[in-house]
């Protein structure tokens, strides 16, 4: 099942989470794939490290061609590398994203991210798709294409203000392109357990019936670690505090 990892703020965690859960995934024998739709490329960085070097196949690549009209059908797959992980591979960003844009905006081309995935769907257990902080043609794409959308979220009131602009959205995709799209649930990003706001506003959250999810990510230094070593903490540390919570989380999304 197509998940999408969505919020339009940024620095709220999405690469990580998109990562750590395919990674999580990819470790227990699925076969999984990431697609990277933002033009920072920090997953595409993330799971191949040096190896997320130009001139590789990758989603610039996959729009582009659908923009042209050639006698040899190309197919998803070719859009696709391996990364060094076993089961997980990964649809590469590229910054090329941000100058196609108006040009798939204009051509109609919204639909043909969900084309791919259905055209994939027999290749991979589980889908992951990270998108830019925005609310853009990408993002938009993505909530087509998938069936679960996962919502990071750091405890502060500028986030929670933003939370509900965001489910509206969401549920206008639901209701104009995509019936089947469902919310999985809020993930709680960094959360530090001893300060009252977080508290507070996870607490008023659940109250008012919004599908926060538990358990709770805990705030830690290993994330910037995971990240300089291009390595998703199952494969880093699998003992520590926030693997074992991601891990839990992975578990409770594929209830």
């Amino acid at each position: 099942m197509p998940c999408v990892v969505f919020n339009q703020k940024g620095g709220v965690g999405k690469s990580t989470i998109t990562c750590n859960l395919a990674a999580i995934s990819a470790s227990q024998g699925l076969r999984t794939l990431v697609i990277d739709l933002d033009p920072q490329g920090n997953s595409s960085a993330y799971l191949m490290g040096d190896a997320a070097v130009q001139g590789q196949p990758n989603i610039a690549d996959f729009f582009d061609n659908t923009l042209s009209f050639s006698l040899r059908k190309v197919l998803p797959a070719e859009f696709i590398v391996a990364t060094p992980h076993e089961n997980l591979d990964l649809m590469p960003s590229c910054p090329r994203l941000d100058e196609l844009q108006s040009k798939l905006e204009s051509r109609h081309k919204i639909f043909k991210l969900r084309e791919a995935l259905q055209q994939l769907a027999g290749d991979y257990d589980r889908i992951y798709i990270d998108t830019p902080p925005a609310l853009n043609f990408y993002t938009r794409s993505a909530l087509i294409a998938a069936r679960g959308c996962l919502i990071p979220f750091d405890c502060d009131d500028f986030s929670r203000k933003a939370l509900y602009t965001l489910l509206e959205n969401v549920q206008e995709i639901q209701a104009d392109h995509n019936a089947g799209l469902k919310v999985e649930g809020i993930v709680v990003n960094q959360f530090q357990p001893r300060a009252n706001l977080p508290q507070r506003i996870v607490n008023e959250l659940i109250a008012e019936g919004l599908p926060v999810l538990q358990p709770y990510l805990p705030s830690s230094i290993k994330v910037r670690e995971s990240h300089e070593q291009s390595l998703p903490m199952i494969y880093m540390d699998p003992g520590h505090k926030l693997t074992q919570a991601l891990v839990a989380l992975h578990a409770a999304i594929q209830r």
